[in-house]
């Protein structure tokens, strides 16, 4: 395996990586603004208050987000077993 495929290699797991953990990423980082703002207005600082929205927030857009989160994945394993030969050499 030379270097420019080793480098390529790791680019595309990163990329992937990045591209399948950034929707839920971004949307735990939104709820969690949105109920700071909403903690900030009301005065309310109860821990729970903060953490439940956000974790139900997570768990539904990992449920919704899960068919196409399973499709990336499939078409990166399926890319690099498909180029296995072409590492090993």
């Amino acid at each position: 395996m030379t270097t420019e495929a080793a480098v390529e290699l790791a680019r595309q797991a990163l990329m992937t990586t990045f591209l399948v953990s950034a929707p839920l990423l971004a949307l735990a980082f939104v709820v969690g603004v949105v109920v700071s703002m909403v903690q900030i207005l009301t005065s309310m600082q109860d821990p729970a208050f903060h953490t439940i929205p956000r974790l139900g927030a997570f768990l539904a857009g990992a449920v919704a987000l899960l068919p196409w989160m399973t499709e990336r994945m499939m078409a990166y394993t399926i890319a690099l077993y498909s180029g296995l030969g072409r590492y090993g050499r």
